[in-house]
């Protein structure tokens, strides 16, 4: 079942995201304020855990370079290694969060949140019908509150997964 969700300032998130310096890139460069909790990082991709989730356990996947386009900015070979990073934490979310399916998408574009990433979200067992797909992923229909001692503890079993321990 999904956690309650409470609404959030989409306005001041609108404005973020298309005024702001890239969020992940900020994450990267270990900008004060701009933490996360980081599930994986190889020095070439990054995955963390969304600071606005629609889904217990949603993870973002990038590519620690601000890159903007996939067609244009990633070769083959570097699109293939990235989209095994998101296999690899789409296994380790269904290996510690109940879901009934993994969604996968990449969203962002060039007037905001530009920098290339993959949402990663599981979709919890007897979710209605009705709240699952876009519905579940969307913001406007409330963000699961985020807290750092959960996120840290969730992120711990998401790196031992990721680590083939679990």
């Amino acid at each position: 079942m999904t956690p309650p969700r409470t609404p959030i300032d989409l306005d001041g998130y609108e404005r973020r995201v298309r005024e702001g310096s890239c969020f992940i890139c900020d994450l990267v460069a270990g900008v004060p304020g701009a933490a996360h909790e980081v599930v994986h990082d190889d020095g070439e991709h990054i995955a963390f855990l969304d600071r606005y989730p629609t889904l217990y356990g949603y993870t973002l996947v990038a590519p620690r370079a601000h890159l903007e386009l996939i067609h244009r900015d990633l070769d083959l070979a570097a699109y293939l290694r990235l989209q095994e990073v998101v296999h690899r934490v789409a296994r380790a979310l269904a290996t510690v969060v109940p879901c009934e399916r993994i969604y996968v998408l990449s969203l962002g574009s060039q007037q905001g949140n530009s920098h290339v990433h993959w949402h990663v979200a599981p979709l919890p067992p007897g979710t209605p019908y009705r709240q699952q797909q876009y519905h579940a992923l969307m913001a406007e229909n409330g963000v699961i509150p985020w807290d750092r001692g959960q996120a840290a503890a969730l992120g711990a079993r998401l790196r031992a997964a990721l680590d083939g321990h679990l």
